[in-house]
This record gives structure tokens, sequence and C-alpha cells, in this order.
């Protein structure tokens, strides 16, 4: 029964993880609807058999395969398979020597370890064949560890992921932290039917595999059953009536094939959110266990073309080809994962003036021309791909293109800033000289027009009731990409008010999972009144991605007054939600959203548990640190809160906004001198920030020296501070030097635009005089 009392609850102490998940609803009726059904996350039986069973009839896949990307994504590390240098090389970063070498047939790194110690550890594996390998190697507790230092397969040297940064031990991103676990981070499609194995309670790992690499079923599903469907052909003269093949995933034809490939070849090839621990079934609907990333700054460039290390799915949806039914085998050879011709040939096999059956509403014309691309022919621009797909270096030798296949708009550089083609290529020009070009050759080109990027990029750097019109109209334009629309949705969630409430609302029947759970998402903070009747039935959603974000959306409404059905699903939902969070416990950022989730539902005991676990496995998680603080000043309690950001302090020395945390909490009991110290640090280490300036006149008006506070306070003006307790401040500093005019002022100006602010008595005074 959900009457108020958590669904399940694991409890932190030194040696167990706590995760406190009480899960309520809004009263509401119907929403289950007769003979409605969550679909059930179901598992496939394992039963695989390993890509060597598979070459006994399809010799020729197979060994196109073994030499692949997918062959080399993970193998023993041997001295076939390493191709490193460790005959005694050395490699230096950052002050520490990096030194690879052989003994007794066995690889060996010694490098800096957890205790800034130089440690021996043997490589356990090698990732990838080119343009660079990876290493592993095994540290306690089952963790395998990826090394910052790689081999460069081309120029034949070692180099550094990282060259600019140094990080110690004990930092998360230093190559022992939890941000290089080959179990959390990289296995599920590194290795086949991965297993993490995960226990948050002893934090070790007990991995467990069916094939090593990405072997044939990790795409097409285990192979025992399609063995037993081929012997039956054999053995009887006939097919056995399986249409399948006895296989999980078979590819057909047309538009439903394509998707089907985008559907599995995206399950990694993409930057998302996984919503399970271990590798999704190959016949898994990408919706059921990822979320993925959307357009947003940081990751992508307003326009959507790349920016950080996003891999493909989300350019290639953005694409024309994508709506047109293209997959990725048109391209890509399956088995090699090369490309299917060479050059410009890959594209003109469908643009060509003869056009692509298959494909009936591609233009018929030549593109492979000098009239077109308008560049000398084989040359690098007369590449289809220079124009059309730009590429970007990852992981310092590694570039990757950008697959949403856009035609070249430079005046959007103009406009918004993003790269162009044209000025990446002739990095001596301007955008202007580009669009001007681009202008003079294709005066009727597709390059003309709005484009979503301008609406994208206003709503990232505006708040104007302008360009919330605009994004709610990009939201609900159903001839733009699903992540084009959701990510204008995802901009919607800090806006909202009745007219978003209502705009947002019809996006939660929208037919794309994506739109969905980008319209949950952003509800989440919505009246409970939303939330009870229109977000909460989306627990019944087709797609688990958007049940699980409805779970969470709605986790803080109280859950009566349903019927039996919808308890049901309600429960059903709930309990994956925590199997979630369980099976990502030992990632940060999980244990950041227990803990969210936990100050929601008011239980302080397990956010702090959570919160404090996610510093202790990423310290430099700052937000780790800041809220078990804020905990403790919730509960009375200043000393632990002090103790909890001295503590963070020792791991982040350097943080200005740690010190001016704890300037506030130390002001809070009186320990004036020792706040002014810390703030004094704080405008050290971060000279721009306004807010420090006004902390310091905080301390200065309690200690009665106004005139210090005052020049604070105008420094923090100068610096672009304008808040209300900036303001508040200011009418009580001149107030105090008997400064009346200017604090009356200030007093005025704090009550026209803060109305809702609660100012202090001496400026109520103020202002009680100006009405007299």
């Amino acid at each position: 029964m959900f009457d108020g009392a958590a669904l399940g609850v694991l409890v932190a102490t030194p040696a167990a993880l706590v995760i406190a998940v009480g899960f309520f609803l809004q009263p509401t009726e119907g929403w289950g609807g007769e003979g409605s059904e969550t679909p059930a996350v179901t598992l496939q039986t394992p039963d695989y058999v390993g890509s060597q069973s598979c070459s006994t009839c399809h010799a020729d896949q197979v060994a196109a395969w073994r030499d692949s990307h997918h062959g080399w994504a993970l193998r023993a590390a041997d001295e076939v398979n390493i191709l490193g240098d460790f005959e005694d090389s050395t490699f230096d970063h950052a002050g520490v020597r990096n030194r690879f070498f052989r003994r007794g047939g066995k690889s060996f790194v010694e490098t800096e370890g957890p205790g800034a110690a130089l440690v021996e550890y043997e490589i356990k594996y090698t990732v990838g064949i080119e343009p660079l390998q990876q290493y592993l190697v095994e540290l306690d507790r089952g963790r395998l560890q990826v090394l910052d230092v790689a081999w460069d397969t081309s120029a034949k040297r070692w180099f550094h992921l990282y060259p600019n940064a140094k990080t110690s031990p004990g930092d998360g991103l230093h190559w022992t932290g939890p941000y290089k676990n080959w179990q959390a981070r990289c296995a599920v499609c590194h290795q086949t039917n991965f297993s993490k194995g995960y226990d948050p309670q002893k934090k070790t790992y007990q991995s467990e595999w069916s094939e090593l690499t990405v072997g044939c079923e990790a795409c097409h599903g285990p192979g025992g059953s399609h063995i037993a469907w081929a012997k039956t052909s054999v053995e009887t003269g006939a097919d056995s009536g399986n249409t399948g093949f006895g296989l999980a995933v078979t590819f057909s034809e047309g538009k439903d094939g394509a998707r089907a490939e985008i559907e599995l070849c995206g399950q990694c090839h993409s930057r998302r959110a996984p919503l399970n621990g271990d590798s999704a079934p190959a016949s898994a609907s990408f919706a059921d266990h990822y979320n993925l990333a959307l357009l947003r700054d940081g990751l992508y460039y307003a326009d959507g073309q790349i920016d950080d290390e996003v891999y493909v799915l989300g350019s290639f949806l953005q694409s024309k080809m994508f709506a047109r039914g293209v997959g990725c085998t048109n391209c890509h050879e399956p088995h090699t994962a090369r490309l299917v011709a060479e050059g410009n040939d890959v594209c003109t096999q469908c643009h060509n003036s003869q056009g692509r059956a298959e494909f009936p509403t591609l233009p018929k014309a030549t593109y492979d021309t000098s009239e077109h691309h308008k560049h000398q022919a084989g040359s690098e621009g007369a590449q289809c791909v220079s124009c059309h797909m730009t590429a970007k270096n990852y992981m310092i030798v590694d570039p990757r293109r950008d697959h949403s296949f856009r035609v070249p708009r430079p005046d959007l550089s103009i406009k918004i800033g993003s790269p162009n083609a044209c000025t990446s290529c002739h990095t001596s020009e301007t955008a202007e000289w580009a669009a001007t070009t681009i202008e003079t050759w294709y005066p009727r080109g597709r390059w003309r027009g709005p484009h979503y990027g301008e609406v994208l990029h206003a709503g990232q750097t505006r708040s104007d009731p302008e360009t919330t019109k605009n994004l709610i109209a990009l939201a609900a334009d159903r001839g733009r990409p699903a992540i084009v629309r959701a990510s204008a949705i995802n901009l919607l969630a800090t806006r909202l008010d009745e007219e978003v409430d209502q705009a947002l609302t019809v996006h939660l029947e929208d037919s794309e999972p994506l739109v969905r759970n980008a319209a949950v998402a952003a509800l989440k903070t919505a009246p409970s009144a939303i939330r009870g009747t229109l977000v909460a039935p989306r627990m019944n959603d087709a797609s688990r991605s958007v049940r699980l974000a409805a779970a969470r959306a709605t986790i803080d409404i109280p859950l009566t007054g349903l019927t039996t059905e919808e308890r049901r699903i309600v429960e059903q939902v709930r309990a994956d939600l925590l199997s979630t969070l369980l099976s990502l416990a030992d990632y940060p950022e999980t244990q950041m959203q227990i803990g969210g989730l936990a100050l929601t539902l008011r239980n302080l005991r397990a956010a702090d548990a959570a919160f404090r676990e996610a510093a202790r496995m990423d310290p430099q998680q700052l937000d780790a640190w800041m809220s078990p603080a804020r905990i403790s000043l919730t509960q009375g309690n200043p000393q632990r809160a002090s103790a909890i950001l001295e503590q963070a302090l020792g791991e982040n020395p350097g943080s200005a906004l740690l010190r001016q945390s704890r300037a506030n909490v130390l002001i809070q009991f009186g320990a004036l001198n020792a706040a002014l110290e810390e703030l004094n640090e704080a405008e050290r280490l971060k000279p721009d920030e306004p807010s420090i300036l006004v902390d310091i006149a905080t301390i200065y008006t309690l200690r009665g020296e106004n005139e210090k506070a005052l020049e604070s306070l105008k420094a923090a003006l100068v610096k672009g501070a304008d808040g209300p307790d900036v303001l508040d401040l200011l009418a009580v500093t001149n107030r105090r030097l008997g400064r009346f005019e200017e604090a009356r002022g200030f007093a005025r100006e704090l009550a026209r635009r803060f109305p809702q602010y609660k100012r202090r008595p001496e400026v109520e005074e103020l202002l009680d005089r100006r009405r007299k």
C-alpha cells in the first residue's frame, strides 16, 4: 500500500550505501485506463555462444569483423594485441614519469597510484586499434581503470589524453577515480552481454560478460536459438518456420530496417545517460535504456553542430537523411564498420542524376562537380564531407565527423557564434567573407531563411517573453527533428508559468518518446495539480525513459484514491526507478540524484548520506559538500556545516565558492573575523565575483563599520551586483551613516523591483517615512 511509506531503503554507513526513496502520487482518476499495462522490463535469457560459433556458417562475416574496431574494442593484453612500445619506454606528464616495460612475458606500467607513489601495474586489457590504443589495469575490489596515457598508433608515440590537466590521486578525474572506471563508464559498449556486478555496500565489482569484445551477439542478440534453428533446417531439409532465424534482431529493408539499425547502433554511438548498469539487449528500444543528451550548451553549438564529444546519434537525428529513412549501413559496411565506398562515392551512390529508388524524394542532380562544390576537382574542398560533415578532434588524435549533414551557414556564425565549414578551412578569413561568398554562389540555396539554432541560442542567452514565445513555437513545430523540439522544451523548463505549462502539457502525448521525456522533465517543478493529473499518467507510457521521468517528477505528491490497477502501475515503475538508481550507484552523479530525491521527500538523513558518498567518490564535486552543509544549517547545526566545508576546502583549497560558503556559515555563529578571512581569500581567488564583496559588506555592517561596508557595496555594484540583498544593504548602510535621502532611494528601488523580498525593519521605516 502506498500510504507514505518508503518503497525501498538501503542504509548508508561507512560500510554501506544509503538510498532512501519514498514514492508518492497525486490523487487522480482513470489515467491507467481499462486494460492498460505498463510494459514490463524484460531481460533476454542468456544463451550466448560466442562469435567463434558463428564462423562455421558465416566465415566471411566473422573474418571481416575480427579486425574491425568492434573486434578490437577490448582484447586480452598479449604481445599480439598490445600495439604500444613496452620496451622500457617512458613518458613524462605533469611531473610523473610513466614507464612501460615487459617482465616474464607480461606487460606493465609504472605510474602514479592512488596514494601518489609510483606503483607497478600489470596491463590486463587493450582498448582499440586506431588512431589510438588505451590500456586497462586492475586496482582493488575488482576495479578496472583506464590509463590516461595512450598510444598513438599512427605516430607511434605515447601521449596524454588531457595534456593541460594535472590531476592528483583522490581527484575524481584522476585515472584511478570513478570517471575512469571501466565497468561503470565503458564496458557496456566494449563488451558483449556485460553485467557490472557492483555491490554498493562493499563497493566491489564482480563483473561478467559473454564475450570480451563487441562480438556478433552484441548486435544480433544471443546466438543459441539461431544455431538450433540452423541445425533443424539442415536436418529436416526445410525452414523450421521461424522467420526470425532464431535471432533476437533481424534487419529488414526500408525505413523500418534503418530505424532498427539506428536504435541498435545508437546504444553506444551516442552521448546518453544509461538507465541500467549492464548491457542493454541488442533488440532493446533506445528509449527504454537511455536518455539521449539534448542540444545543450557545452555539448552542441546552438545550431546543433558538435562541440563536446557527443558521438553520432544526436547529430544524425537532426539530419534530413534520418527523416527520409537512411540507416547506418547505407554508408557503413556492418562487419568491417568501414565506409561502403571511397571518398565522394559514398555520397554519390544516392546523390546523383539518376537518384535512388528507395529514396524517392531525393532531388536528381549531379553534385560531384565544380559547378556544385566550387572547388578544384580532387581537392580537399571538393570532398562532400568537407562542407557537409565537418570534423573535430577528440582524444587528441581522433577526428570525428558531424553526422547532421548540414549545409554551411556562415551567416549563423555571425548571428550566434557557431562554427562553419568555410572558415574551418579558410582560417584566415572571416565569417562575413564566407557568408558573402555563399550568397554569391548559391543565391537561392537551402542556407537561406531562419534556423532553429537562432531560437535555441536565444533560449540559452535571454529570458524575454519573445524568446519564450519562439521556444514554444519551435517545440510545437512537427516539421523539426524531435531532438530539436525536445531541446526547445528543455529550455522552457526554467520559464514555467501558466502559458508555458499549458504549452508543454500538449507534448506529453507526442509520438516521439524523446519529446515526451523532455516535456515530463520540464514539468517537474510545475504545480502539483498539473503533475498529478497530467504527468503522473506517463508512468503508463510505452517508453521506459518516460515512465522513469514521470516517477521522478511526481515523487513528492501524496498518493491516495488510486484504483488497484493504477497502484500496480505506480508500484512497478517506482520499483524500476529504485532498481535504476541501484544499478548506477557507482556514479557520483547518481548519488547526487539520490540526494536530491531524498531532499524532495524531506528525508534529510538519507540525503546527507548520499551527498557524502558522492563527495567520497569525487571530492571535487562541490555540490556534494555544499548540500550536506545546507542540511546541517537546516537542522540548526552551523558548527557541523562549517566542519564539512572545512573538510571540503582541504580537498579544494582553490575554491572561492567553498570559502564564501564557509564564511556565511561562520557569520551565523558570530565568528566574524574568521569569516572575513575566508571572504578575503575568496576575493583573491575570484576577484570578479560581486557577491563576495556583498558578503564582505555584510560583515562590516554587523561590526558597525559602515563606511567600509559602503565601500565594498560600491565596488560590488561596479562588478555587476544587482540583487535585492545589495539594495537592502545599501539602504541600511546609508541610513546608519545619516545619508537618509540616498537610503530612501535604495529602499524605494528595492520595494519597486523586488516587492516580495523580506526587507529589514530599518528599510521598512524608510519606506514608512516616505509614505508620510
